[in-house]
């Protein structure tokens, strides 16, 4: 899943394909890289972003993705987008449009809307599981166990998206790695993401350039910058994949599909677990 952000703010490429020609060769590129799914959004949830009732209109993210989502289906019939979004009325646009899936930081949560919406709908839905809204985390108390408290809220989560008539075959979870997570969570979380296989969903494993991955590469007291991430990330999309993520969401795709394709090998001679 190549990641395309349509915004000025978000912490690696805000900015950097506002203009519409620029967003659409990006994603282009990207699908000529292998991407099979394109993620686009409109509206940056990065840590501080005031989201929720106090971010950005639908209206105004409407007018960020749409543009771009109509331009890379006319210049690409068969690609499969997901609008990266947690507003339903942006949902709704983006699947009008020819979108198929709908990737929600919220697991449906912040717009009350989104469920009886989706449920009307026969896209695909990735719940992500994230802790409070991005202007809480630097204060949020540390979870006793985060690898429990993101299985169990997930559970829970597509368990309600079910009940509200979203079938379970068109659900896929991600555990929000960064989301409302300290660096020291978010290894554990890597770590044991193999538990999240008993949760019986496709799983989405999103770390590409992330903070932890900064913290760990730091020198001198100050983290890698974004720029600098990209081989940390391809380490933790590779730990993804031997571990049964089903999904990766990256910012650079080439290097990503590379190391796929060597971590599948691997995982493929990798002996049967009881």
């Amino acid at each position: 899943m190549g990641v395309l952000n349509v915004t000025p703010d978000s912490f690696f490429d805000g900015g950097a394909f506002l203009r519409r020609d620029h967003a659409v060769a990006h994603a282009l590129q990207m699908l000529d890289e292998g991407a099979d799914i394109l993620d686009i959004g409109g509206e940056s949830t990065r840590p501080g972003a005031s989201v929720a009732h106090s971010g950005i209109s639908a209206g105004e993210e409407m007018q960020r993705v749409l543009p771009i989502i109509e331009d890379v289906l006319r210049e690409r019939p068969t690609t499969v987008i997901s609008v990266d979004t947690y507003k339903a009325e942006v949902a709704l646009a983006a699947l009008k449009s020819g979108v198929e899936i709908v990737n929600d930081v919220s697991a449906l949560r912040w717009d009350k809307q989104m469920k009886p919406a989706l449920a009307q709908r026969a896209c695909g839905v990735i719940l992500m599981h994230t802790r409070g809204l991005p202007q809480q985390w630097r204060t949020l108390p540390p979870p006793e166990d985060i690898v429990k408290e993101v299985s169990d809220e997930l559970r829970d989560w597509a368990a309600d998206a079910v009940s509200a008539g979203i079938g379970h075959e068109r659900l896929v979870l991600d555990p929000g790695f960064g989301f409302g997570k300290r660096f020291d969570e978010n290894y554990p979380l890597l770590g044991r993401f193999s538990e999240l296989q008993e949760l019986a969903f496709p799983l989405l494993s999103g770390t590409s350039r992330k903070s932890f991955i900064g913290h760990t590469l730091g020198r001198d007291g100050k983290d890698a910058p974004a720029q600098e991430r990209l081989f940390g990330t391809v380490a933790t999309v590779v730990a993804s994949v031997l571990q049964g993520a089903h999904i990766v969401r990256v910012h650079d795709v080439k290097p990503a599909v590379e190391a796929v394709k060597v971590a599948d090998r691997i995982s493929a001679a990798m002996p049967a677990t009881q």
